[in-house]
């Protein structure tokens, strides 16, 4: 039995708080790289990634084993994530700043940095249009770094399907974004 599973063990079993800070120390950094790519907010990643591992633990009992606890917990931080773009809370409080309140730098670096997290604060705002198993598929691949064989064991679907809806997803992305940036 791996450490991992002692740990989801003892949870499950005595509610331990050390097994619990220890399977939650393993996956935190990972789990906010994964919501921080997609958020490109500190507060808001922390925010989500908290709320990612109490639900992990709410729900640890139903954790089987079946798949691995990483594709599960990537599946619970998935569901998170596109909770969080459809709630009425992101779509009427998407952060803005008149230009004046900020202190702009001349470098270039400067600007293209603005330009990619505008980018892809767009893309994630179509991304989160698409159907829940869609917006899995994209964001395991480009965000969690997943292979096409691991998104497939983790959603249970053959990985023709998933590499099909994969790039007719991308496909829809590029145009919808094509039209919008015009």
């Amino acid at each position: 039995m791996t450490q991992e599973m002692k740990w989801i063990k003892a949870i499950k079993k005595k509610s331990s708080e050390q097994a619990a800070n220890q399977l939650i120390s393993k996956y935190y950094h990972e789990v906010f790289g994964f919501i921080y790519k997609q958020t490109l907010d500190r507060e808001l990643t922390k925010d989500i990634t908290q709320d990612i591992f109490i639900s992990v633990l709410r729900t640890i009992h139903s954790f089987d084993g079946r798949a691995s606890f990483r594709t599960w917990l990537y599946k619970i931080a998935n569901s998170r994530l596109i909770d969080h773009y459809r709630s009425k809370y992101y779509k009427q409080n998407k952060k803005t700043e008149p230009i004046d309140e900020k202190t702009v730098y001349e470098s270039i670096e400067f600007t293209i940095d603005v330009e990619t997290k505008d980018e892809a604060r767009k893309v994630l705002e179509v991304l989160a249009r698409f159907d829940r198993e869609l917006q899995q598929i994209v964001r395991l691949k480009i965000y969690g770094e997943y292979t096409f064989s691991e998104i497939a064991a983790s959603l249970e679907l053959p990985e023709s399907t998933v590499k099909t809806k994969y790039y007719a997803t991308i496909r829809k992305l590029k145009n919808i974004l094509k039209g919008e940036w015009r």
